[in-house]
């Protein structure tokens, strides 16, 4: 077993402690939400267009059995017993799932992410650990969920779930199975009843897109990611929305679908981002070979560039040659008058802070121990979706392009990063001291600034009453990285201009795929 070093427990607490108060962040305001009673039900979605399965019937659910089969009364007769002796927690069980099951999926994996971001404590020689895929419980345990591999996480969740809600919707409109409650009506019911059929169940389906999809993004979570699928659809049983083969079937569905999206996963190019020493050298020859000076590295012991082939993965909407056509023009050289005069105001910035620029750069920072620039978008299209009312196929279809945007503008990011390699402020200027971390990554463009472009353009188009709003939080976003010290303003303005070309092609998905 490898000796863990007083370093490490430290590097452990610390991220104990961090992911502690990130987790109360994340729960505290939707902990006692009502339940969901969506204001347009969307009962056609099962018309809809998935985003990676072919059809909506790419995935067979056979027939249910008919509500008079012995076999369904005993499953109305197991809600029964399960309502004759609940416990308190139990019943809040109830009240919390029925907030929504993407919302709170989506909050679990924003804990996830946060618990597992945190880097690895260097060796005893001065190197650092990888995290690897195949040994994931060894020390550092698998991930490091970083930005760009949080983008890819909640982008592959959102999607398998709103592919396979699709395919369950299409199903619930082939069999028309009435809800247990619409079956007998002396069960007790503890959510809003709504119209749909309940066979399969749009709740297990999206816990079962999860969980699939989960224990292959943070497989040391399992017994935890776990332990909430079987609460979730216990608290199904228990509120009288669901019999037990309703969940059968939506869970094998999602299982199904996410499946799919796993085996997408697994050829997208994320495994080999990390690089390796020579082609992190290669990244410094090919800078000094133009003339200019490269990024490198302010943590002691210098640490490997973070994902410098990130550029590379598979996207889910542009390919390899529109990554390369998104890449925006170069920065100002780092010799030329404009860098200096950008420099120069990155130092004004940090040496004269102001109350309100403190504020903004700490709401924006979103670094090690929280859920990342994308998962804080998500929670801010969060708390505006829990106010619209709209069904969990929509929330799915939502935050399925939210995420699929800034997966992809984390790709362009990443290969702009990489292909120009440029140094940050503190590297041309050693009297800016930063409000905020450094990032272990070049500065040109701001990732900060690309994913809040595309957020904020996609949750435009989609709550267009919000638009002003999503659009001033990210120019602040993006301006906090410049408050802050790391980035200059050209990285930000480009970031945000390039992150605002990608979500075009989000807009476009969503005006095709047959829900608006």
């Amino acid at each position: 077993m490898k000796k863990i070093s007083k370093q490490h427990l430290i590097a452990a607490c610390l991220g104990a402690w961090l992911f502690s108060g990130c987790s109360k962040d994340i729960y505290d305001r939707t902990a006692s939400l009502p339940a969901l009673i969506p204001a347009v039900a969307d009962g056609n979605a099962g018309e809809w267009k998935p985003y990676l399965l072919a059809t909506n019937e790419d995935v067979a659910v056979a027939a249910p059995i008919a509500t008079n089969n012995p076999d369904y009364i005993a499953q109305i007769n197991e809600i029964k017993a399960a309502q004759a002796d609940y416990t308190p927690e139990e019943k809040s069980r109830v009240d919390y799932w029925s907030a929504g099951a993407v919302l709170r999926w989506n909050e679990i994996m924003r804990e996830l992410v946060a618990k597992r971001n945190l880097p690895p404590y260097q060796n005893d020689d001065g190197t650092y650990p990888l995290p690897n895929a195949n040994n994931p419980l060894a020390y550092p345990i698998f991930p490091f969920a970083n930005p760009p591999y949080a983008a890819r996480a909640y982008a592959y969740v959102a999607a398998a779930q709103y592919d396979a809600l699709v395919a369950a919707y299409h199903y619930k409109a082939v069999y028309n199975r009435k809800a247990p409650y619409a079956v007998d009506s002396t069960l007790r019911v503890m959510i809003p009843k709504n119209a749909l059929p309940s066979y399969p169940s749009e709740d297990a389906v999206v816990a079962g897109a999860a969980v699939e999809m989960l224990k292959l993004l943070f497989p040391a979570d399992q017994d935890y990611i776990n332990q909430r699928a079987q609460e979730h659809m216990q608290a199904r049983i228990l509120s009288g929305a669901n019999v037990r083969s309703d969940l059968e079937a939506g869970q094998a569905l999602g299982r199904a679908v996410a499946q799919k999206f796993a085996a997408r996963a697994r050829t997208d190019r994320a495994g080999a981002s990390a690089g390796n020493a020579a082609s992190w050298q290669a990244l410094v020859d090919v800078t000094l070979a133009r003339g200019e000076v490269p990024w490198y590295s302010f943590e002691l012991p210098v640490r490997p560039p973070m994902l410098p082939a990130f550029g590379k993965v598979k996207s889910f909407l542009i390919d390899s040659m529109g990554v390369i056509a998104l890449r925006p023009g170069p920065p100002p050289l780092v010799e030329s008058e404009k860098m200096k005069q950008e420099t120069m105001e990155v130092y004004d910035f940090v040496k004269n802070p102001t109350r309100e620029r403190i504020r903004i750069v700490h709401f924006w920072a979103d670094g090690v121990g929280t859920y990342t620039p994308p998962g804080h978008w998500n929670a801010i299209a969060a708390d505006d979706f829990i106010k619209q009312n709209i069904s969990e196929v929509r929330w799915a279809r939502n935050l399925a392009l939210l995420n699929m945007a800034m997966f992809d503008a984390a790709i362009v990011c990443w290969d702009t990063k990489f292909f120009y390699f440029n140094p940050r402020p503190t590297q041309l200027n050693p009297s800016i001291k930063t409000l905020t971390g450094i990032p272990n990554f070049p500065a040109y463009i701001s990732g900060h600034s690309t994913f809040s472009g595309a957020a904020a353009t996609i949750l435009g188009h989609l709550s267009p009453a919000n638009a002003q709003k999503y659009k001033d939080m990210a120019n602040e976003a993006s301006m906090s990285r410049v408050y802050g010290g790391i980035h200059y303003r050209s990285d930000c303005e480009v970031g945000l201009e390039t992150g605002i070309k990608l979500a075009a092609y989000a807009v476009n998905k969503a005006k095709t795929d047959g829900a608006e």
